[in-house]
């Protein structure tokens, strides 16, 4: 492929001084295919690669990505593979030897990649976080089912917390915080929250809410302040949002086989000890080498743990029976008359 210079002179020898097109081939060394080419076109020469070049150190590992990228068609859509997820598995199950940037570029020629773009903000140890909830899909009992996972990410460290739940009920939402809490060794001055019904009962004008009693009751006992994000602003969720995406990416793809939210939970909390050696892009210290500068801010938990279950009065019919979250009436062990 001839470069611009060489079109140039090979214009000027045709067009001013008149020079046949055999004439130039012979002058310049070049066929008279491409003085022609040259001559009709001025442009900057691109080069285009008309036959693949071999890749000895992916090729052979090209048939498993396909195969991945196939079966994700069958998966749930927001626990597909990312080209980080392939070369980690690569790694961990075909022992890859070859660099991560081989692996996104092949990624990149099978499926289109996009790219969030956020203005990153800056956190004191202790002062923040932010929750919320999630959803993926597991096979359990070998049956695929979904699940609602409970998020929290300290806006410092980034530390994460996840535990799955099979239902958003609000029991499972202060259960799930309170283990958070227990996971940080501590609790942060405020967490940044969407404007979920468990804790707003209606949005007010501008960043004003009328709050669920017992989330304010939640929040009473635990003494952090709560911040509700501006409505059709997710990105004022950022962290957590990224969290989520992140869980489903890497802790649940493959899509795990579990017997029970207790084995569930147990291997998510295995990923999340692995993600402590983590270093988050644009950060120089490790996610726990960052949590241990954080932990000493946090606030202390409360001597007694916070009573995560619902509760109502009730009153028993003339057969001890009595309605209860809109259910049908059944028999309880204990109830409290009126």
């Amino acid at each position: 492929m001839i470069q611009v210079e060489e079109k140039e002179t090979i214009r000027r020898l045709y067009f001013n001084q008149r020079h046949s097109i055999r004439e130039i081939a012979k002058e310049r060394g070049h066929s008279r295919k491409t003085v022609k080419k040259a001559i009709s076109d001025s442009s900057v020469p691109k080069y285009r690669l008309t036959k693949s070049r071999p890749s000895p150190v992916i090729d052979p590992f090209k048939a498993i990505i396909v195969n991945w990228l196939e079966e994700d068609r069958l998966q749930p859509r927001k626990q597909r593979h990312t080209a980080h997820r392939v070369y980690t598995r690569l790694v961990s199950e075909h022992h890859f030897t070859g660099g991560e940037r081989t692996v996104r570029q092949y990624v990149s020629r099978l499926k289109p990649t996009f790219r969030d773009m956020y203005i990153p903000l800056e956190f004191d140890p202790g002062s923040d976080a932010q929750c919320d909830w999630g959803e993926a899909f597991v096979y359990m009992r070998d049956k695929l089912i979904p699940v609602q996972v409970l998020c929290m990410k300290l806006s410092y460290s980034g530390k994460p917390f996840v535990e799955a739940f099979p239902t958003q009920r609000q029991e499972a939402f202060f259960e799930g915080q309170h283990h958070a809490f227990s996971w940080f060794h501590g609790v942060p001055a405020r967490i940044g929250y969407d404007n979920l019904t468990l804790a707003v009962q209606k949005v007010l004008r501008g960043r004003n809410r009328q709050e669920q009693q017992a989330f304010i009751a939640f929040r009473s006992h635990y003494l952090f302040e709560s911040h509700f994000a501006m409505p059709c602003h997710p990105q004022e969720q950022g962290r957590v949002e990224s969290l989520v995406g992140y869980m489903r990416r890497n802790y649940f793809v493959p899509v795990p086989r579990v017997d029970s939210f207790e084995e569930l939970n147990n291997m998510l909390i295995e990923r999340l000890r692995e993600d402590d050696r983590r270093t988050v892009e644009g950060k120089v210290m490790s996610v726990g080498e960052a949590w241990e500068q954080e932990e000493g801010k946090l606030r202390a938990l409360p001597r007694l743990p916070y009573r995560c279950c619902v509760t109502n009065p009730v009153k028993a019919n003339h057969l001890g029976l009595v309605n209860f979250d809109c259910e049908k009436p059944r028999t309880l062990t204990h109830i409290a008359a009126k």
